[in-house]
């Protein structure tokens, strides 16, 4: 514990300033994700032979060690935060790709139906049925990704790119166990609070009709 407490004295500055490091580094991504991956799933909704395609290419990228992955942008790329900004985007789609896709494919067909009735266009019926129905599986998605890029953003130190991965590494470098609790602590907590405040994001999507039936049920 003292040795802990000595750290935080000798380091609280540096440990801000890498706890920043690592929250830009994951949400960027994680952002990336979002306005890449929605679209996206929402496009291959309309082409389901391709969906497959797609959708099988990108978990078949997802089961690439995150470190090769980090290896393979260093030579076009270099080292720092843009690399690992894009390693980490690579692994922040799956989630919320796949459940996009799925979750605006199982938008009730007669809801569909009705808004094209109504002479609702595409995009239209997309706003006003599809995405709000979808949101609360979408979210859950967007969740999933988002604590797991908080911990795999810990690699990022590999290539300069900073982050709370930096104390982790060096305190295995120095055989010093502050280092390491002073990196992977803050990292567990980032990810607890991640997922909470998105759960509660994830709740606020969700339609009423759907809060109250989950209530009712």
């Amino acid at each position: 514990m003292n040795a802990v407490t000595e750290f935080l004295q000798a380091n609280g500055s540096e440990l801000l300033l890498k706890t920043w490091e690592h929250i830009y580094i994951s949400y960027l991504a994680v952002i990336l994700g979002i306005i890449v991956a929605i679209p996206l799933g929402i496009a291959l909704t309309r082409v389901p032979r391709v969906a497959q395609w797609v959708i099988g290419i990108v978990s078949v990228m997802q089961t690439i060690p995150s470190l090769a992955i980090l290896a393979f942008f260093i030579p076009f790329l270099g080292i720092g935060t843009v690399p690992a900004v894009l390693a980490l985007f690579i692994y922040s789609v799956l989630p919320i790709l796949r459940n996009t896709y799925t979750s605006v494919k199982d938008v009730d067909d007669s809801l569909i139906e009705a808004g094209r009735g109504m002479g609702m266009t595409t995009w239209e019926r997309i706003k006003g049925i599809e995405l709000p129905l979808a949101s609360p599986v979408i979210m859950a998605g967007i969740r999933v990704s988002s604590v797991y890029l908080i911990g795999w953003a810990a690699l990022a130190s590999f290539i300069g790119a900073g982050g709370l991965g930096d104390f982790i590494f060096s305190g295995l470098n120095l055989y010093d166990a502050a280092f390491i609790i002073g990196g992977a602590i803050p990292v567990t907590i980032l990810a607890l609070l991640t997922d909470i405040i998105f759960g509660r994001i994830e709740k606020l999507v969700t339609p009423k009709g759907i809060r109250d039936s989950e209530k009712t049920a």
